[in-house]
C-alpha cells in the first residue's frame, strides 16, 4: 500500500511516501521518498530524497505555492528520484490538519462535508488550515479520485475532561467555541504508544507526561492511553514558553497595553506569536541551540531565556503530574526535546524527590527511542523521535484496513 503524506504549513511543506505491505511494521520504517519545501518570498527551497540515496536540492522562483508543490510531487514519478511509475499507483493521501475543532477525533476520509468543516475551523487556525485545504485541492488535481484522509492535531485531545476544557470566563464562551482544544496531538499520541512499546508495558497502565519541545512547545498528561490535560488551549499560543511565542501571560498585560493605545489587536497577536519567547527575552534567537551556545559564552539574556524556559517547563510538568495523580515516565520529543541534553537535564533536576534518576551519560548521547534514566529510577525518562508523518501514514493504513479487512492485518 503506497501512502503519500502531506504536512502542509504556513512557511513549509513536508511530504513522505511510505510503501507498507499487508502487515503494519512494529517499528517506524524509513520513507521510500521524502521532500520538503521552505518558502522565502517568491522563491522556494526544495529538497527531495529517496530511499536509494538519490537527492535533489534546488532554489527556484515560483509564481505560487501550488507551483512549488506540484514540482515537488512530480519527482515521485519523474527523474532520478522516481519511486512510482504513475500517480495512479498512490493508494491514499494523508494530511495533517492542525485544527479539527471538537468534531473529529480519529482519522477521517475527506469528503466535501469534511472539507467544509476544516474550512470552518480556519477561523481558529487560519494559516495552517488554509494551507492544508490547499494541499487537499492539489492532490485532487494531481491524483484524481485517490482516497484522501485527514488526521487531526486536535483529535487526541478531543475527549479532555470538562474541567480541563472549559475556560473560567463567561459560560457563554463555550457555545461560541471558545474552549481548550490542544495541539501536537498526533505526536503526543504516537510518543505515548511508542513509550509503552519501548518499556514493554500496556499503555493503559501508564501515567505519562509527554513533552513536545520544538519551536512550538506543549505538554500532555496521558492516562489510560488518553489525553487528560494539555498546555496548549484555544490556540497554540497558550502554555509553555516557545521559540518566538510567549506562552501563557497575564491577560491584564494585554488589556493594559491596549488601554494605553500602544498596540492594536493585530500588533499584540504579532508580538505574542513572533517576537516573544526565547527570541523576545534573549534578543538573539528563537533557536535553543543558539541560546545554549550564547549562555555558555556568558550572555546574560540568553541565560535568562534558558532559565525562564526551564522554570515554566518544570511548572507545566508538575501540573501534568497533578492531573495524572502520579507519574511513570517523562517523554521528551521534537527538536529541543530530542537534541538538547541541557534542557532535559535541567527539566528533570527538580524531580529527584519523585525518585527520578537521570543517567547523565545517556542524556548527553541524545540517542533516540531510548530510556535515559538509571535502572533503579522510580520514574522512567525517554527520548522518542517525533514521527508525525509515520503516525499519519499508520492511521491511513488502519482506516483502509478497517474498510477492507482482507487487505491487511495489524501486528
Amino acid at each position: 500500500m503506497k501512502i503519500l503524506v502531506l504536512n502542509s504549513g504556513s512557511s513549509s511543506q513536508k511530504s513522505c511516501l511510505y510503501d507498507i505491505g499487508k502487515t503494519l511494521p512494529e517499528h517506524p520504517p524509513a520513507p521510500a521518498w521524502e521532500g520538503k519545501i521552505e518558502w522565502d518570498g517568491d522563491h522556494a527551497d526544495i529538497h527531495v530524497q529517496n530511499s536509494q540515496g538519490a537527492q535533489l536540492k534546488e532554489r527556484v522562483q515560483v509564481a505560487s505555492r501550488p507551483d512549488a508543490i506540484y514540482r515537488l510531487l512530480d519527482t515521485l514519478w519523474n527523474g532520478k528520484l522516481r519511486v512510482v511509475s504513475m500517480p495512479s499507483e498512490i493508494d491514499v493521501a494523508g494530511h495533517r490538519i492542525v485544527h479539527g475543532g471538537k468534531e473529529f477525533e480519529n482519522a477521517t476520509a475527506i469528503t466535501p462535508e469534511v472539507k467544509s468543516a476544516i474550512a470552518r475551523m480556519s477561523i481558529f487556525a487560519p494559516l495552517h488550515n488554509r494551507a492544508e485545504l490547499e494541499g487537499i485541492e492539489i492532490i485532487e488535481k494531481r491524483f484524481g479520485e485517490v482516497l484522501q484522509v485527514a488526521v487531526f492535531d486536535t483529535g487526541f485531545h478531543s475527549r479532555l475532561p470538562e474541567p480541563a476544557v472549559v475556560y473560567p470566563g463567561p459560560y457563554e464562551w463555550l457555545a461560541q467555541g471558545i474552549r481548550r482544544y490542544g495541539f501536537h496531538g498526533i505526536n503526543h499520541q504516537y510518543c505515548a504508544e511508542r513509550t509503552a512499546q519501548l518499556l514493554g508495558k500496556d499503555l493503559r497502565s501508564l501515567k505519562l507526561v509527554t513533552c513536545h519541545l520544538g519551536n512550538g512547545c506543549s505538554l500532555a498528561a496521558i492516562r489510560d492511553g488518553r489525553s487528560v490535560d494539555t498546555t496548549m488551549g484555544f490556540t497554540p499560543l497558550e502554555g509553555l514558553m516557545m521559540g518566538t511565542r510567549s506562552g501563557s501571560v497575564d491577560p491584564g498585560i494585554l488589556t493594559y497595553l491596549m488601554r494605553r493605545g500602544q498596540l492594536t489587536g493585530q500588533q499584540l497577536d504579532d508580538m505574542l506569536n513572533t517576537k516573544s519567547g526565547l527570541l523576545g527575552i534573549s534578543g538573539i534567537s528563537g533557536d535553543m541551540r543558539q541560546i545554549v551556545a550564547a549562555m555558555k559564552d556568558g550572555h546574560p539574556r540568553a541565560k535568562l531565556a534558558f532559565e525562564i524556559f526551564v522554570h515554566r517547563l518544570q511548572a507545566g510538568i508538575a501540573a501534568m503530574i497533578a492531573a495524572l495523580g502520579g507519574i511513570d515516565a517523562f517523554v521528551f520529543t521534537a527538536g529541543i526535546g530530542e537534541n538538547s541534553p541541557e534542557v532535559r537535564g535541567a527539566a528533570c533536576a527538580n524531580f529527584t524527590f519523585l525518585g527520578l534518576k537521570l543517567d547523565g551519560a545517556k542524556n548527553e548521547e541524545s540517542s533516540l527511542d531510548q530510556d535515559i534514566s538509571i535502572s533503579d529510577s522510580s520514574v522512567r525518562v525517554l527520548i522518542v523521535r517525533a514521527q508525525e508523518d509515520w503516525a499519519i501514514a499508520r492511521d491511513c493504513w488502519r482506516l483502509i484496513s478497517a474498510r477492507s479487512p482482507g487487505r491487511a492485518s495489524a501486528t
